[in-house]
């Protein structure tokens, strides 16, 4: 295990829930309930977690539940890898199995990554293998053939989903000692990113994301994402970075 690795996240855990990931070794890592998360790109994996999502939304497990699913997972996944860049200037190695993750009652999936270790390679293309190439490729695939989600939308999804980690980034890590934005941008203009929408950042002033394609989260009942496509078209309450489940 890196010996900067373990510190490094509980440093992390302090920005927010979704940047947090047990690091303590254990004899037994499925203990509580824990399961790789290579298991959730499996058909049973991402049915079961698609139907519990569905039931807290009340959409029932469809493509709405199915998009939001993906946005929640993206999410951890690209907080963790860039909060750790960001923070330390390291890469983890998220290998699908040996990350492992276990759904709370509410709140966004819980991490466990048991003996952390870096992946090598500077810092844009090891965080693209680690989270596009290692989880969102197989997460999407799942997706996709499972509830017929467009790619367009599970990309735009996923850059939802950076753009919402360096937000928080920015606001509770301001000095981080290396800088969040310059390496968001280089990961939004290469695929799977590239095209999803329009970046702006701005010192002092935050970033602006708006995306080309619609998570679906509009039909859920006078909702809608801070990020939108269709917010200058709907009158619908809009919200920041929606927690999703």
């Amino acid at each position: 295990m890196s010996t900067t690795l373990a510190p490094l996240l509980t440093r992390l855990a302090a920005v927010g829930p979704y940047f947090t990931a047990d690091p303590t070794p254990r004899p037994d890592p499925s203990e509580g309930g824990f399961r790789p998360l290579a298991e959730l790109y499996g058909e049973a994996g991402i049915t079961a977690h698609v139907e519990e999502i569905g039931r807290r939304m009340g959409t029932g497990p469809g493509r709405v539940a199915a998009s939001t699913a993906q946005l929640g997972v993206a999410s951890r996944l690209w907080s963790l890898a860039l909060g750790c860049a960001a923070l330390g200037g390291e890469v983890l190695d998220l290998d699908p199995g040996r990350l492992w993750w276990r759904r709370p009652t509410a709140g966004p999936v819980e991490l466990r990554l048991p003996a952390p270790r870096p992946l090598p390679g500077p810092l844009p293309e090891a965080v693209h293998r680690a989270v596009a190439v290692a989880h969102l490729a197989p997460l999407d695939e799942a997706v996709r053939t499972r509830y017929a989600v467009s790619p367009q939308i599970l990309r735009g999804n996923a850059a939802s989903a950076l753009v919402g980690a360096v937000r928080v980034l920015l606001d509770q890590v301001p000095d981080a000692p290396y800088p969040p934005v310059p390496l968001v941008e280089q990961l939004l203009a290469r695929p799977p990113l590239e095209g999803t929408g329009a970046f702006v950042h701005e010192e002092g002033l935050g970033v602006a994301f708006t995306r080309r394609s619609c998570c679906l989260y509009y039909r859920v009942p006078a909702a809608t994402c801070g990020d939108c496509v269709l917010r200058t078209r709907t009158p619908a309450r809009t919200a920041g970075r929606t927690p999703r489940p």
